[in-house]
């Protein structure tokens, strides 16, 4: 190679960099702004939608915020176990956190669930497999803390959107099959599986983001931030794998040793992760997960079910509400 085409080739990549930078610090301002100015308004407080909300509580002893939740639960007096939600947030494994996620566990929590909304450690700081191990922990620390909680641990939904969709698909693997990673074994030796999944707008293959058309460079580069960051360039197996590309096991026809839940997976058609919703549920109904849905929702962007008031978001979350009640999962 000419020392000219070397330095041209350098000059664009340190383009494309730079313009992969500013595009994250748009695109991580604007959900981290959005969230928490939402948080302020008035209609947020929990007291408004009779939810009492417990803050911090540590799933592992190590005294770490990502290693924390918050329980948000229904104000009322009911007695008896009740539904819960595992809810883990998005952000691209890379930002946000469950106190910019604070309205999924108002909104399932005023349907009657208790939910578990986790933090975890993000990348490029921690990456794969800590995000995996982490709500993996948590899972076991719901299990274990189900009876104190007053929780039904047969009606245990897993969920999250985007980065936690694929964490929430991940999660549900290693409750239904027998894995060597130590994590996926201590999940498979709770002996407790999800009643159902709720998995929106996610990213399900994520080793590979030249899927994805080279006409969309604002979204490739989100998606190659993802990729960089989360697997940290380090050389995996392909079993391994499985955990960051859930897709895998399910399109190579893996056998599990206990049978998947039904899913559910919203995603909005103005979504470019729409496709990986598609492939999830072509290849849930391969597997014999004959309950599980996929929902398409017209001029959807990416989160849109974030966004309540709006029509499309109001139906997503109908249909996610009717979803759970068909699987024997709701109040």
């Amino acid at each position: 190679m000419s020392a000219e085409r070397f330095f041209e080739k350098r000059r664009l990549g340190l383009g494309a960099s730079v313009r992969r930078r500013l595009g994250a610090a748009v695109t991580d301002g604007f959900f981290s702004t959005a969230a928490r100015s939402a948080r302020l308004l008035p209609l947020a407080h929990p007291r408004l939608h009779k939810v009492v909300v417990e803050r911090d509580l540590a799933y592992r002893s190590t005294g770490k915020v990502e290693h924390t939740l918050d329980v948000y639960r229904p104000a009322d007096d009911a007695t008896g176990p009740r539904p819960c939600v595992l809810y883990i947030h998005g952000g691209g494994f890379r930002v946000l956190s469950k106190d910019t996620h604070w309205i999924f566990g108002l909104a399932y929590a005023r349907r009657g669930f208790v939910v578990l909304n986790v933090n975890y450690h993000l990348a490029p700081g921690r990456p794969f497999p800590a995000a995996v191990e982490d709500v993996a922990s948590a899972w076991q620390w719901l299990v274990e803390n189900a009876g104190r909680l007053g929780i039904d641990l047969s009606r245990v939904v897993v969920a999250g959107e985007s980065a936690g969709a694929n964490l929430a698909v991940s999660l549900t693997l290693a409750t239904t099959m027998r894995r060597e990673e130590s994590f996926a074994r201590d999940v498979f030796g709770t002996n407790v599986t999800p009643r159902a999944v709720v998995a929106a707008c996610g990213i399900y293959e994520v080793s590979r983001p030249e899927r994805f058309s080279a006409n969309h460079v604002f979204f490739r580069d989100r998606l190659e931030e993802v990729t960089d960051a989360y697997l940290g360039g380090v050389r995996l197996s392909e079993r391994l794998l499985d955990f960051a590309d859930p897709l895998a096991p399910l399109e190579r026809g893996e056998a599990f040793a206990r049978p998947l839940p039904p899913m559910f997976l919203p995603c909005g058609t103005w979504d470019h992760l729409l496709d990986d919703s598609r492939r999830l549920h072509a290849a849930l109904l391969r597997a014999g997960s004959t309950g599980s849905r996929l929902g398409e929702y017209a001029r959807g962007p990416h989160a849109f079910h974030a966004f309540v008031f709006t029509p499309a978001a109001r139906a997503c979350w109908r249909d996610t509400f009717s979803f759970l009640g068909h699987h024997g999962a709701g109040p």
